[in-house]
C-alpha cells in the first residue's frame, strides 16, 4: 500500500503541468465537480482568483500536498470527466486509480454522455485495445526492420545521417508553358534523420536519389519508435507505395490502415475502437509512406478533392492519400513521405510542408562502408579495394550514393577476385560498365555446384535467363510496375533471380486483404539497367521506341506534366550501353549471327537521338546536366565536344552530385572553347568543388545563393589556384563574411589572370574592402570588381579612392549607397610604383562616383586628401549627398589645383540660387571651369565641366557655357547672374530652357546680353513667358547687330543665335502664340527697326484675317529680303486676298502662295525684279464671285507680269466662264496654270478662242484627269483649229500645255488655215494610240513650220503608220522625230512610213521597240537616206537576229555626220560589233555616245575592247555612257588612252564595269584633264580607298562637277575621309550618291555638305550609319538651302537621330523629303509626323 501511495503522489507531481493544461481546457461544470473534492476555505480562495490557469494551478498544488486517497479521487475524477487526456497519462491514471473507478461511477452528476462513467468504462476498454495493438505494431515493425537489414553490412546510425531541411509555404514550380522562370530559392538547414519525427503535426517529404537508403531509414525510424524513442507518437503506420499499387478499388482510411498494414487481432470491435482513437487523437498518429516515386498514380490536387471529405468515405487510393497528406483528412497528424527529388511537387497544399533532402555518403563514410564490406576478406584485399575505390574518381563519386557504394563494393569484390586468376584489368569508367560487372558478380553466385572449371563467360552461359529478366524489367517499367506476382513469372526464373540476388522475394497483401508471394528487383536501378539491355539487344525494337524511352529528366518538377515513374537512370544506361566499350558484351547477349551489326545500329541510333537533344529550346539547366551525364556514360568525345560547345551552363535550384560535376568536367573539357558555369541556388557538397579543376576550359564561374557561406568559400579557395583558365569569379547573393573573404583573397593572390570579381549582396565590411583593395596590384589582368549590397560604409569607399592613387589603372570607382559599389580598370599594366617616371605616364582619365552616401562638408577634407594622389581623375560624381552651398564652395577650392579633373556632378546636394551665383562668378575667376549646368534653381541637377590640362590653349578651353533649366529665375537673381556672366569673356552659350521668366527678368537679361560679346546661343526653349515678354526678345534684332536668328515658341524650341561679326541677314520665327491686333501692331513696330531681316515666320499664331491685314499693311515698311510665312493662322478667303494684295502694295514681293486646304499655307517671297515677273499660287481657296472680282482687281493693278497658278478651286460653270474670259483679256497674266479645277473641253476651247487676239507671248497649262487618249488628241486638234498663235503643244499624262506667240496678221493666217506658227507637237504617256491620230491628220499636214514631232509610250500600229505616211511628206521643216515604246513590237508599216521622212531630218529616236529583221533592214536603209541626220537613238530595242542586226548596223555606220548615238541594251554578234567599231572611227563629229549594257560578241571581252579602241578618233566627245559593259581593268587600260584628249567631256558613266581600285586610280589620273566634267557615275564597281584618295585630290580641279555617284563600292572609312577633302570644294555639285560604300562613319561627308552650296540631292543609304551622322546632318542641313531630297534608307538611325532630323526640318522648308525607311525608329512621337519624313518603301525614282 505504501508503494501505491507513492505512485499516486508521484503521478500528480510528475504530470502537474499537463494536468493544469487539461483543467484549463474543460467546461465550468467539470471544474465544479473537482471543486467538490476541496475543503471549503480552499474552494472560496481559489474561486476568487482572477484567471482560470491560476485556479487550475491552485487545484493541482492542493492535491500535491494531500494524502493518497484524495489524490486517487482527484485523478479518477480527472480521468472520468475531463476531455483530451493524452494516452500515456490515461494509462498512468488507470494504473494508480483504476480501483476507484467503479465505486464512484454511481455518484456522477453527469448524464449518459461521452464524459459519463459508462462512457469512460468503454474508453478504458478502448485504451486496453489501443495498448495491445500498439505492442503488436511495435513487434511487427521490429520484425520488418530485422528482415530489411539482415544483409546490411554497416550499422545504421540515424543520429549521424543528415538531411537538408527547408520549409515550403507554397512550393513554386515551373509551369509547362515553357517559361524560363526559375524556382525560388528556399533557405535550408542541416539536421539528422532522427530528428524528423521529434516534431509532430507536420508533413515532411524526404527526398533522396534511388539507392540513397530512404526505405532502410524509414524502417529504422519505425524501429526507433518501437523502442520508445518518440513518446509523443502513440501509433505509427509504415506503408509502402509498391504495395499500394496493387490496390485498385476505393478504400476508406480504416480499410487502408487495418487491411494493408497490420490487422487487429480483436476483429471489427478492436478496429472500430482503434479507429475512433485515431480520429480523436490525430496529433498522436504518424504515417510513413515510403517510395512515392514507385506509386503508379499522381496525388490529386487538394482543391479538386470532394468536399466535404470524411475519414469514413471510400475513395480512390490517390484521393485518399492526397486528402491525408493535405490535412483534408485527419488534420494535425504527422506525415512522412519519401520520394526521389524530381517527384516532389506542391502535392499537399499544407502550410506546414517541409522538404528534407537526404545527403549521400561523405568520403569518410565511403571509406568506412568499404572497409566494413571487405571486413572478412584478407587484409591485403581489403586495403587494395579501399585504395582502388578512393583513387578512382568514377567509383568514388558514384559511391556517394549508398546503394551505388554497395554496388561498387560488389563490383570491386568481383573485379579483384578475377584479378587473382587473370592479368590485371582496367577498372570500369562508367556507371553502366560497373553494372555489367555487378551483373556478372551476381551471376557468379548461381554457379553453385556446377563445374568450376567451366570457362564459358557468365553472360553467355546465362544469356536466356538474362533475356527473360530483361524482358520482365522492361514490362514492369512500361506498365509502372516494380512488384510482380509469382504467377507473372516462372518458378525457375524467380528462383534463379533470387539465388543470384537480382530478385528479392516478398510477401504481398492483395486488394482483398489476402497474402501472396511476389518479387521485385533488388533495386530500381537494376530493373532500369536490365530494361536498357532489353532495348539494346532484343530484336523488333524500332528506333521510335528508343527515342520514346530516351528522354532527359528535369530535376525541376512541373504541376502539369503527367507523373512518370521508375525512370531515374534508364536513359543513362541506354547511353552507357551505346559506348564502344560495350559493343562486344551486347553482341554476346544478342547472340545472333548479325549481332555486332545489330548492336552497332542500336548504338548509333542512341547517339543520334542524344545528338538531337543538343541545342533544343527545351533544354533547361537540369536537363543540361542530364545530357552531360548521358554523354559521359556514352564516353563519346565528338558528342561531348558538341554538348560542351555552349558558352554558358546555367544551373538553378537543383542538388548537384559528384557524378554531375564529373560529367560537366568531361563535356566542357572536350570542347575547344572557354565556358561559364553559373550555379544559382544549387545545393553543392563541398567535395564536389574538388572536381571543378577538371574543367580545363573554365573561364567564368558564378555562385549565387545564401547557401554559399564562409565554409563554402574556404573550400572554394583551396581549388582557385588550380583554375588556370579562370578569368571571372562571381560570388553573389551569398552568406559570405569577412572570414570567408579573407580565405578567397589569399587564394586569388595566386590567380593573376583574373579579370572580373563580383562579391555583391553578401555581408562584407570595410575590413574586406581593404583586403580586396590590397589584392588589386596582384591581379595584373583585372578589369572590374563589384562589391554592392554589402555592409560597406563611407570609410570603405574612401579606402578604394585612396587605392586609386597607388593602383594607376583604376578607371572608375562607382558607389551608389550600399546598392552599387563597382571598381573598373583599364587594361594597362598597373604595378604599384613610387618612381616619378611611372607616376607621369600618360593615362586614360579615371572617374569616381560617390552618390547617396550622405557626404557632408565635414567629410571633404578627408575625401580631397585621398583624391590628391589621383593624378588621372577626370570625373567626380558626388550627386545625391548633402554638401550645400558651403560644401560646394569648399570642394571647388580644394580641387582648384587638380589639373586633370574635367567634370564634377553635384546634383541634389542642397545647393540654391546663392550657390549658382557663386558658380557664375567662378566661370570668370576659374579659367578651367568651362560649363555650369543646373536645374530647379540648383536644387536638382548641377554639373560642372572643366577644361583639363590637355585642353589648355584649344578652342574648347575658350568656350564656356552657363545652363539653368527648369527654374523660375527672379529679377534680382537674374541681375546677379548676368552681372557675373557679362564679365566672362568666353561665354558662348546661355541656357534658361524649360523654366519661367517674368517680364522684369527678361528686361534684366536683355540689358546684359549686348555686353556678352562672345555669346553664340541663348536657349529659352519651353520657357513660360508672357506675350509682351516674348516680344521683348525681338528688340534684339534691332538693338544687337550680331543677332543671326531669333526663334521663339511657347512650348517648343526657342533660341537666339549670335555671330561674332555683324550679320547681314537675320531670321525671325515667332510661332504658336495667340497674337491679337495690338500684339501685331507692336510686333510690326519692332520689326520696322530691324535693318537686316531675311526671313520672318509668323506661322500658327491665330492672327486671323484682321491680324494678317494689319501685318500686310505694314509690309512696305519692313526691310525683309527673303520671305514671310503666315501659315496656319486661321485665314478665310478674305484673309487669303489680304495676303495676295501684298503683290500690289509691296514692290519687293515676287511670289505669293496661298492654300486654304487641310494644311493652310500663306507664303510671301521677296526679291529683286529680274524681268521674269511675279508668281501667284492659289490652291483650294474656294472663292466666291466677289472674291474673284477682288482678285482680278489686284492682278490688273500689278505693274509686272504675273504667273498665275489656280489649283483645286472648285469653280461652278458661271464662275468658270466669268474667270476665264477675264483672264484671257488680262495682259498682266503671262502664264496661266489651271490644275484640277473641273474644266471641260468646251471651257478650254472657249479660252483658246479668246486668246486668239493679242501680241503677247503667253503659256497656258491645263491639267484635268480626263485629258488623255482620244480626248487629248481632240483638244490638240481644237487648239490648232481655233488659235493660229499656237507655237508649242504638249500633252503629258493628263496635262495640256500650249505656248502662244504674237502674230501681227493672225487673222489672215487663220483664213488660209495654215498654221505656220506651230513648232512642236508632243504626246507623252497620255494613253494615245495610233487609231486616235486620224482626227489630227488634216491639222498636222498644214503645220508647215513644224520642227519637232514626238510620241512617247504609245502604240502606233497600222493606223499610226498610216498617219505618219500621210503627214511626214508635208512636214518639210521637220528636224526631230521620236517614238518611245513600252516594249511592244513596232509595226513594219511604221518603219516603211519613215521612208517618207524629210531628208533634212536631224534627230530620230526609236527606243524600247521590238523590231523584226525586215524592220531592221528597212530602218538601216532609211538611215542611209537621211543625209542631215545628227542624232539616232535605238536604245533598248530588240527583236532582230544576227542578220537583221548586221543590216541595221551597216546602215547606221553610213551616217558619218552623227553627233549623238544611243544604242543601250542592243545585242550584236561579232560581225556587227566589228562593223560598229569601224563605223565609230569615221564618226568624228560624235559628241554623245551611249552604249550602256550592250551585249557585244565575242563574250570573252574582245568585242568590248574592239569598240573601246574605236573611240580614239572621237576628240569632240561631251558625254559617254558605257554602263554595264563589264570591261574590267583591261577595258580601262584601253579607255584611259583616249580620255585625256576629250577635253570637252561633260559626262562619263562607267557603272557596273568590274573596275578594281587600281583601275579607278588610272581613271582619275585620266579625268584630271577633263576640267569641264559635270557628271561622274561609277556605281557598282570594286573601287576602294586608293581610288578615293586620288579622286579627293583632283576634285578641286573639277569646278563644274554637278553629279557624283560612287554607290556600291568599298571606299571604307579611310577612302571616305580622303573623298571629303575634295568634296568641300565642289560648289556646283547638285547630286551626291554614296549608297553602300563600306563604312558607317559618314559624319565627315555630312559635314562637307555645308560647303556644297548647290547640293539638291544626297543619298547615304545602306551604310549602317548611326545617330552621329543624323545629328551632324541636322546641324548642317539648315545651311544647305537648295537641298530637296535626302535618302537615309537602311541605316542604324534610331528615334533620337530621327527626332533631330525632324527638328531640323522646321527650319528647312526647302527640303521636300528625308527618307528613313528600314531604320530602327519608333514613330510614336508627334515630331516624327512631318509628312516630309518618309518611313516606307516606294517605287518612284528618288
Amino acid at each position: 500500500m505504501m508503494e501505491e501511495v507513492e505512485d499516486v503522489v508521484e503521478v500528480v507531481a510528475q504530470e502537474a503541468s499537463i494536468i493544469v493544461d487539461i483543467l484549463c481546457g474543460q467546461k465550468d461544470k467539470v471544474l465544479e465537480q473537482i471543486y467538490g473534492l476541496l475543503d471549503y476555505n480552499t474552494q472560496i480562495q481559489l474561486k476568487h482568483l482572477p484567471s482560470l490557469r491560476q485556479k487550475a494551478v491552485g487545484i493541482v498544488e492542493y492535491f500535491k500536498t494531500s494524502n493518497s486517497d484524495k489524490c486517487r479521487k482527484f485523478l479518477s475524477n480527472v480521468w472520468m470527466f475531463c476531455e483530451n487526456i493524452p494516452l500515456d497519462l490515461e494509462i498512468k491514471v488507470l494504473s494508480v486509480a483504476g480501483c476507484l473507478m467503479e465505486t464512484t461511477s454511481n455518484h456522477s452528476i453527469f448524464p449518459d454522455t461521452e464524459n459519463s462513467p459508462r462512457s469512460r468504462n468503454a474508453k478504458r476498454v478502448c485504451l486496453d485495445q489501443m495498448q495491445s495493438y500498439t505492442k503488436a505494431v511495435k513487434v511487427f515493425l521490429q520484425q520488418k526492420f530485422e528482415r530489411v537489414t539482415k544483409d546490411v553490412s554497416k550499422e545504421i546510425s540515424l543520429e549521424e545521417t543528415w538531411v537538408y531541411l527547408r520549409h515550403r509555404n507554397s512550393a513554386r514550380v515551373r509551369e509547362k508553358s515553357g517559361s524560363t522562370q526559375e524556382r525560388e530559392e528556399t533557405l535550408e538547414h542541416k539536421e539528422s534523420v532522427e530528428s524528423l519525427l521529434k516534431t509532430t503535426g507536420r508533413v515532411v517529404v524526404l527526398l533522396g536519389q534511388a539507392g540513397s537508403g530512404k526505405t532502410l531509414l524509414m524502417h529504422c525510424l519505425a524501429q526507433h519508435w518501437a523502442q520508445n524513442s518518440y513518446p509523443s507518437i502513440k501509433l505509427l503506420f509504415l506503408l509502402e507505395f509498391r504495395q499500394l499499387n496493387l490496390v485498385s478499388q476505393p478504400l476508406s482510411l480504416k480499410d487502408l490502415l487495418f487491411r494493408f498494414f497490420l490487422p487487429p487481432e480483436g476483429g471489427d470491435e478492436q478496429s472500430e475502437a482503434l479507429f475512433n482513437y485515431i480520429l480523436s487523437n490525430p496529433e498522436e498518429i504518424c504515417f510513413i509512406f515510403d517510395g512515392y516515386d514507385e506509386f503508379g498514380g499522381k496525388f490529386t490536387d487538394p482543391e479538386k478533392l470532394p468536399i466535404p471529405l470524411s475519414p469514413y468515405q471510400e475513395l480512390p487510393m490517390v484521393d485518399l492519400l492526397s486528402g491525408l497528406c493535405s490535412y483534408k483528412i485527419l488534420p494535425k497528424c504527422t506525415v512522412l513521405v519519401t520520394c526521389r527529388p524530381r517527384d516532389v511537387i506542391d502535392l499537399f497544399g499544407s502550410s506546414a510542408y517541409f522538404v528534407a533532402e537526404l545527403l549521400g555518403f561523405s568520403q569518410q563514410q565511403v571509406k568506412e562502408y568499404t572497409e566494413e564490406y571487405f571486413q572478412e576478406k584478407e587484409g591485403e584485399l581489403k586495403e587494395r579495394a579501399v585504395s582502388l575505390l578512393l583513387s578512382n574518381r568514377h567509383l568514388l563519386f558514384m559511391s556517394h550514393v549508398p546503394a551505388l557504394c554497395h554496388v561498387c563494393c560488389v563490383c570491386l569484390d568481383h573485379f579483384l577476385s578475377k584479378e587473382k586468376s587473370q592479368s590485371p584489368a582496367e577498372l570500369p569508367t562508367s556507371l553502366t560498365q560497373i553494372y555489367l560487372h555487378i551483373l556478372s558478380a551476381f551471376l557468379n553466385r548461381c554457379q553453385g555446384t556446377e563445374n568450376c572449371e567451366n570457362t564459358t563467360p557468365l553472360l553467355l552461359r546465362y544469356r536466356s535467363q538474362i533475356a527473360e529478366l530483361s524482358k520482365l524489367a522492361a514490362y514492369g517499367l512500361e506498365n509502372s510496375r516494380i512488384v510482380f506476382l509469382a504467377k507473372e513469372l516462372s518458378t525457375e526464373l524467380m528462383n534463379f533471380g533470387a539465388n543470384a540476388g537480382i530478385l528479392s522475394r516478398m510477401d504481398l497483401t492483395c486488394a482483398d486483404g489476402s497474402r501472396s508471394l511476389g518479387c521485385a528487383f533488388m533495386h530500381l536501378t537494376m530493373q532500369e539497367f536490365l530494361t536498357a539491355l532489353h532495348l539494346m539487344t532484343s530484336t523488333g525494337i524500332p528506333e521510335s521506341e528508343l527515342k520514346r524511352k530516351l528522354n532527359l529528366k528535369s530535376r525541376w518538377t512541373t504541376k502539369t506534366d503527367p507523373k512518370t515513374v521508375f525512370t531515374d537512370s534508364l536513359h543513362l544506361f541506354m547511353c552507357g550501353l551505346a559506348a564502344e566499350a560495350c559493343t562486344s558484351t551486347l553482341a554476346l547477349l544478342e547472340g545472333s549471327e548479325d549481332a555486332v551489326a545489330l548492336v552497332k545500329t542500336r548504338q548509333a541510333a542512341v547517339l543520334k537521338i542524344l545528338k538531337g537533344f543538343v541545342g533544343t529550346a527545351s533544354q533547361t539547366g537540369p536537363k543540361i546536366v542530364e545530357l552531360c551525364r548521358c554523354v559521359h556514360e556514352a564516353q563519346d568525345i565528338s558528342l561531348a565536344k558538341i554538348v560542351g560547345s555552349r558558352a554558358r551552363f546555367e544551373l538553378r535550384n537543383i542538388r548537384l552530385y559528384p557524378v554531375d560535376m564529373d560529367a560537366l568536367a568531361f563535356v566542357t573539357s572536350a570542347a575547344d572553347q572557354m565556358v561559364c558555369l553559373d550555379f544559382g541556388g544549387c545545393s553543392i557538397e563541398l567535395e564536389c568543388l574538388t572536381i571543378i579543376p577538371n574543367c580545363r576550359t573554365l573561364e567564368h564561374v558564378i555562385f549565387r545563393s545564401r547557401k554559399y557561406d564562409d565554409k563554402f568559400a574556404e573550400a572554394l579557395s583551396t581549388i582557385l589556384p588550380e583554375l588556370h583558365t579562370l578569368k571571372q569569379l562571381e560570388f553573389i547573393s551569398g552568406g559570405l563574411t569577412d572570414t570567408g573573404t579573407d580565405k578567397l583573397v589569399k587564394a586569388l593572390a595566386c590567380c593573376p589572370q583574373i579579370t572580373h570579381l563580383d562579391f555583391s549582396d553578401n555581408s562584407l565590411s570595410d575590413k574586406s574592402v581593404r583586403k580586396i583593395a590590397d589584392l588589386f596590384p596582384k591581379l595584373t589582368g583585372i578589369t572590374s570588381v563589384r562589391l554592392g549590397k554589402n555592409n560597406i560604409t563611407r570609410e570603405g569607399i574612401f579606402t578604394l579612392v585612396e587605392k586609386m592613387s597607388a593602383v594607376h589603372n583604376i578607371a572608375k570607382i562607382h558607389a551608389s549607397g550600399k546598392k552599387e559599389i563597382n571598381v573598373l580598370f583599364t587594361s594597362n599594366s598597373h604595378t604599384a610604383s613610387t618612381s616619378e617616371n611611372d607616376l607621369n605616364i600618360a593615362k586614360v582619365g579615371s572617374e569616381i562616383s560617390l552618390t547617396n552616401f550622405d557626404v557632408k562638408l565635414s567629410h571633404l577634407d578627408n575625401l580631397c586628401s585621398k583624391l590628391s594622389g589621383c593624378s588621372s581623375l577626370t570625373v567626380l560624381n558626388l550627386s545625391n549627398n548633402t554638401l550645400g552651398n558651403k560644401g560646394l564652395k569648399k570642394l571647388l577650392n580644394l580641387l582648384s589645383r587638380h589639373e586633370t579633373i574635367q567634370e564634377i556632378n553635384a546634383s541634389n546636394n542642397g545647393v540654391d540660387m546663392d550657390g549658382l551665383v557663386h558658380l557664375s562668378a567662378c566661370l570668370h575667376s576659374q579659367k578651367n571651369l568651362r560649363e555650369v549646368a543646373a536645374s530647379h534653381n540648383g536644387e536638382k541637377k548641377l554639373n560642372l565641366k572643366f577644361s583639363g590640362s590637355r585642353d589648355q590653349g584649344s578652342e574648347l578651353h575658350l568656350q564656356k557655357k552657363f545652363s539653368l533649366t527648369e527654374s523660375d529665375v527672379q529679377p534680382a537673381s537674374m541681375n546677379r547672374l548676368c552681372k557675373n556672366l557679362a564679365k566672362c569673356p568666353h561665354l558662348v552659350e546661355l541656357d534658361f530652357s524649360h523654366g519661367a521668366l517674368q517680364d522684369d527678368s527678361v528686361e534684366k537679361l536683355l540689358m546684359f546680353l549686348p555686353l556678352m560679346k562672345s555669346l553664340q546661343v541663348l536657349n529659352i526653349s519651353h520657357v513660360q513667358m508672357s506675350t509682351d515678354g516674348t516680344l521683348l526678345f525681338l528688340r534684339l534684332l534691332a538693338d544687337c547687330q550680331h543677332i543671326t536668328a531669333v526663334e521663339l515658341r511657347p512650348q517648343g524650341e526657342a533660341v537666339v543665335k549670335f555671330l561674332q561679326a555683324k550679320t547681314q541677314a537675320a531670321t525671325c520665327k515667332l510661332m504658336q502664340y495667340e497674337l491679337n491686333s495690338d500684339n501685331v501692331e507692336k510686333l510690326s513696330g519692332i520689326l520696322e527697326l530691324c535693318p537686316h531681316l531675311a526671313n520672318l515666320d509668323l506661322s500658327s499664331n491665330f492672327l486671323g484675317d484682321d491680324g494678317v491685314k494689319r501685318f500686310v499693311d505694314f509690309l512696305p515698311r519692313l526691310r525683309i529680303s527673303n520671305s514671310v510665312s503666315l501659315n496656319n493662322n486661321r485665314l478665310s478667303q478674305l484673309g487669303a486676298l489680304y495676303v495676295v494684295n501684298s503683290l500690289k502694295i509691296c514692290e519687293k514681293v515676287v511670289a505669293v502662295e496661298v492654300s486654304l486646304g487641310a494644311e493652310e499655307k500663306a507664303l510671301i517671297r521677296f526679291g529683286q525684279e529680274n524681268g521674269t515677273g511675279k508668281t501667284l499660287s492659289l490652291k483650294e481657296c474656294s472663292f466666291e464671285s466677289d472674291h474673284w472680282h477682288r482678285l482680278l482687281e489686284i492682278l490688273s493693278s500689278c505693274k509686272s507680269q504675273v504667273k498665275l497658278q489656280l489649283s483645286s478651286s472648285a469653280l461652278d460653270n458661271q464662275s468658270q466662264q466669268f474667270l476665264l474670259s477675264k483672264l484671257a483679256k488680262l495682259s498682266s497674266v503671262q502664264t496661266l496654270e489651271l490644275r484640277n479645277n473641273g474644266l471641260n473641253a468646251e471651257r478650254i476651247q472657249n479660252l483658246l478662242q479668246q486668246l486668239c487676239t493679242g501680241n503677247d507671248f503667253r503659256t497656258i497649262w491645263i491639267e484635268e484627269p480626263w485629258i488623255k487618249a482620244e480626248d487629248a488628241v481632240c483638244l490638240v486638234s481644237s487648239c490648232l483649229d481655233l488659235n493660229p498663235r499656237t507655237k508649242d503643244i504638249r500633252v503629258e499624262k493628263t496635262c495640256f500645255r500650249v505656248s502662244l506667240q504674237g502674230l501681227p496678221s493672225s487673222r489672215a493666217f487663220h483664213k488660209n488655215k495654215e498654221f505656220s506658227a506651230v513648232r512642236s507637237i508632243s504626246f507623252d504617256d497620255c494613253e494615245v494610240e495610233g487609231q486616235h491620230l486620224s482626227s489630227l491628220k488634216s491639222y498636222v499636214q498644214k503645220c508647215s513650220s513644224l520642227l519637232e514631232l514626238h510620241f512617247s509610250l504609245l502604240t502606233m500600229g497600222t493606223d499610226g503608220a498610216e498617219f505618219l505616211s500621210s503627214v511626214l511628206p508635208s512636214l518639210e521643216n521637220l528636224k526631230s522625230l521620236s517614238f518611245k515604246s513600252k516594249g511592244a513590237s513596232i509595226d513594219e508599216a511604221v518603219i516603211y512610213a519613215l521612208q517618207h521622212t524629210p531628208k533634212h531630218l536631224e534627230s530620230l529616236s526609236l527606243s524600247n521597240y521590238v523590231i523584226s529583221d525586215t524592220g531592221a533592214a528597212e530602218l538601216g536603209n532609211a538611215l542611209q537616206s537621211l543625209t542631215h541626220i545628227r542624232s539616232v537613238n535605238l536604245s533598248h530595242s530588240t527583236g532582230w537576229t544576227e542578220a537583221g542586226g548586221s543590216n541595221l548596223v551597216h546602215g547606221l555606220v553610213k551616217c558619218h555626220s552623227l553627233e549623238e548615238i544611243g544604242l543601250d541594251s542592243l545585242q550584236l554578234n561579232e560581225e556587227s560589233t566589228v562593223c560598229l567599231a569601224q563605223g565609230l572611227r569615221s564618226m568624228t563629229s560624235l559628241k554623245k555616245i551611249s552604249l550602256n549594257k550592250m551585249a557585244l560578241a565575242p563574250k570573252d571581252g574582245s568585242g568590248v575592247l574592239c569598240v573601246l579602241a574605236s573611240l580614239q578618233a572621237l576628240s569632240r566627245l561631251e558625254e559617254i555612257e558605257l554602263e554595264g559593259l563589264r570591261m574590267a581593268d583591261r577595258g580601262m587600260e584601253e579607255l584611259v588612252k583616249y580620255i585625256p584628249k576629250w577635253t570637252t567631256l561633260r559626262k562619263i558613266n562607267l557603272s557596273q564595269n568590274l573596275l578594281s581600285d587600281q583601275a579607278g586610280e588610272m581613271l582619275v589620273k585620266a579625268l584630271s584633264h577633263c576640267k569641264g566634267l559635270e557628271q561622274l557615275l561609277l556605281l557598282e564597281n570594286s573601287l576602294g580607298h586608293g581610288f578615293a584618295a586620288k579622286l579627293g585630290q583632283i576634285l578641286p580641279t573639277l569646278a563644274k562637277l554637278s553629279e557624283l555617284d560612287l554607290s556600291v563600292n568599298q571606299l571604307g572609312q579611310k577612302g571616305c575621309l580622303s573623298l571629303c577633302e575634295g568634296l568641300v570644294s565642289l560648289k556646283a555639285l547638285k547630286k551626291l550618291r554614296l549608297t553602300s560604300i563600306g563604312t558607317s562613319d559618314l559624319t565627315g561627308v555630312a559635314s562637307c555638305l555645308k560647303h556644297c552650296s548647290s547640293i539638291e540631292f544626297v543619298s547615304l543609304a545602306w551604310n549602317k550609319c548611326g545617330n552621329d551622322v543624323a545629328l551632324k546632318l541636322a546641324e548642317v542641313l539648315p545651311q544647305c538651302t537648295k537641298l530637296k531630297k535626302l535618302d537615309l534608307e537602311a541605316n542604324n538611325i534610331n528615334t533620337i537621330g530621327a527626332k533631330a532630323l525632324a527638328k531640323c526640318l522646321e527650319s528647312c522648308p526647302w527640303i521636300e523629303i528625308i527618307r528613313l525607311w528600314k531604320n530602327p525608329i519608333v514613330k510614336d512621337d508627334q515630331i516624327l509626323r512631318d509628312c516630309r519624313l518618309n518611313f516606307s518603301f516606294f517605287e518612284a525614282p528618288f
